[in-house]
């Protein structure tokens, strides 16, 4: 006997509470986030485009990474700051696929450019004579439009193998985006083919871009235990440690989320993690210790005359301070030796 099921051609995401005064807390909260997020990410990728000492491998990943997290972010955070303000929490199903492709190209190309930059570190602190031979523009360029090309394939193939599919159990997402294990849950239709293809090409991106990752930072860290200098060492690891720290962060997120879960529940705080906060954290782990960044964006404050002149201040003297910190360091190190030998010999 033929069971007759209606098809769902529009969903409810009901991802957060309806406790009123809640939702009007987290729509100011997630509209700061917001806010912040793209400011940061499309500064820095304006920042990289303007600077032509900034057009260096590292810096054109860098900007490639804040353009996939202000893609990410523009997938997710404005359906759901409008679902805090409307009764309507109501999304087609065209339009959930539409931010799941973005949502999966903007994660897939993360992945690629994390382990295209492990590699950029690996090249220059394991092979730093050889590094603009083996890191040249063309290749930089090939590594960059290939990401794109992966990712966009890859979130077209998710994207269709979920149109397939047939949601007739219920129309109420229990997440605050369409994402892919809680459609899985609405399916009345078997989606072995959808999990053959998450194994096919999913499972290998990731063990593909976590073991280039992990393969570039055993290198490197053999590389820095093997230096003599403390300079070199301490060098080496401050232009690794940004980089590092938000690859942690990412797959800590990533892998957490895809792992086996019953609970839908337990989806949403790890996924907030991973779609919001690392987006909005990533331009200030990258930035903020790093003295090429600070000094261009202090040269183009000045030049527009954004900040008030107390501010640019207040940025030029904290350079200058950690500049002369370290010059300080360096010529007790050179020069100390030397004079100790001077006034012993006197």
């Amino acid at each position: 006997m033929k069971e007759n099921h209606s098809l769902t051609t529009e969903f409810i995401l009901v991802g957060f509470s309806d406790n009123p005064i809640l939702k009007n807390l987290l729509f100011l909260l997630f509209s700061a986030i917001y806010l912040v997020t793209m400011v940061g990410n499309l500064g820095l990728v304006v920042l990289i485009y303007m600077e032509r000492r900034l057009h260096t491998p590292m810096y054109i990943f860098l900007g490639n990474l804040a353009l996939m997290d202000s893609c990410c972010s523009c997938a997710i955070t404005p359906k759901m700051l409008e679902n805090f303000i409307s009764v309507d929490r109501r999304i087609s199903l065209y339009e959930c696929m539409t931010q799941f492709y973005f949502l999966c190209f903007a994660e897939t190309a993360d992945c690629f450019l994390l382990a295209v930059m492990a590699y950029d570190r690996y090249v220059a602190i394991c092979n730093p004579l050889q590094y603009h031979t083996m890191m040249s523009k063309k290749l930089c360029l090939q590594m960059s439009v290939g990401t794109f090309i992966a990712s966009n394939l890859h979130s077209i193939i998710q994207t269709s193998c979920l149109l397939r599919l047939n949601f007739c159990k219920s129309n109420r997402i229990d997440h605050f985006f369409c994402d892919i294990l809680p459609l899985y849950r609405l399916s009345c239709t078997d989606p072995f083919i959808n999990e053959l293809m998450i194994y096919i090409f999913s499972m290998p991106i990731q063990v593909f871009t976590i073991a280039t990752v992990l393969a570039s930072y055993f290198c490197i860290l053999f590389t820095i235990f093997k230096m003599k200098s403390k300079d070199g060492r301490g060098k080496a690891f401050s232009t690794c440690a940004s980089h590092f720290l938000s690859v942690s962060i990412f797959y800590i997120c990533l892998l957490t989320y895809i792992g086996p879960s019953k609970d839908g529940n337990k989806d949403i705080p790890v996924a907030i993690f991973y779609t919001i906060i690392i987006p909005l954290l990533n331009p200030f782990i990258y930035s903020l210790r790093n003295k090429e960044v600070l000094n261009t964006l202090e040269r183009m404050l000045e030049v527009n005359k954004v900040l008030p002149k107390w501010g640019l201040q207040i940025v030029h003297e904290r350079i200058q301070k950690r500049d002369s910190v370290n010059y300080l360091g360096s010529f007790k190190k050179n020069f100390a030796p030397m004079t100790e030998g001077t006034s012993s010999r006197g």
